[in-house]
């Protein structure tokens, strides 16, 4: 196992590579991150975030995760920032190959920036909660409202563009004969696709234990969104899971 859950006190005093990831569901972004650093070899300690933890939010505002903190460098929590990061501290094997560097750390900021894919799907949910068409419970959907930044238009237009979005990741692997999004190896590319599929419908219980209303609001779907989750893509993500990444997730 590539890393071990601490308490924050025991995290903050240590020294070397360190985490905050969300505890208890699969969050894309943090198990992408985790991902990345499996593959690198990179052990390090991690710990659950805490909103309530003032000491975590005084080491690293504003308090989000994934945070990654690599010695007394700053703290990083972007993700194209975390891939690289991880390239420099362990090179070999090569998550961003030069041949393809800059399209995947593109690709990835598609995935997992603010108007990316992960960021229309968490507003999908949030809009079809408040709605009252299930997935996260109320208090959750507001507080990611809040967060957010939540209106009727953005959460109407959202849809649209998660289904543009599975539709050209699709496009994408049917259109590679390597089965990978880049290139004829695994690049961090196949690892944020991979762990993004989550936010569609979460590997099974066996291999990423969630609460039950956890589970049901991440594989909420209407008709138009279920359509555009092409097999390849379910596909794609377990033999990702089969080949490289560590299952069963620890969250």
């Amino acid at each position: 196992m590539a890393f071990q859950y601490v308490d924050f006190a025991e995290l903050r005093a240590a020294d070397g590579l360190r985490a905050i990831y969300v505890g208890g569901v699969p969050s894309p972004w943090g198990e992408a991150a985790k991902g990345v650093l499996h593959m690198k070899g990179l052990d390090h300690q991690a710990s659950r975030l805490d909103y309530s933890d003032k000491a975590m939010r005084e080491w690293s505002p504003p308090l989000s995760a994934p945070v990654i903190v690599n010695g007394e460098e700053a703290p990083v929590d972007k993700a194209r920032d975390i891939v690289e990061l991880a390239e420099r501290l362990a090179p070999d094997p090569a998550l961003l190959p030069e041949a393809h560097r800059d399209d995947i750390l593109a690709f990835i900021d598609d995935l997992a920036n603010e108007g990316g894919l992960g960021w229309d799907r968490r507003v999908q949910l949030v809009h079809w909660a408040l709605q009252g068409k299930g997935g996260f419970r109320e208090q959750v959907a507001g507080y990611l409202a809040a967060k957010y930044g939540h209106s009727e238009d953005a959460g109407e237009a959202a849809s649209a563009r998660v289904i543009d979005s599975l539709g050209a990741l699709a496009a994408r692997l049917n259109a590679s004969a390597s089965g990978y999004y880049f290139g004829e190896a695994l690049t961090a590319a196949d690892i944020y696709a991979a762990a993004f599929m989550a936010l569609f419908s979460p590997l099974p219980q066996d291999q990423c234990a969630m609460a039950a209303p956890a589970r049901e609001a991440f594989s909420l779907l209407d008709d138009a969104t279920a359509a555009a989750v092409d097999p390849i893509l379910l596909a794609h993500r377990d033999r990702i899971y089969a080949e490289y990444l560590e299952t069963p997730l620890s969250l």
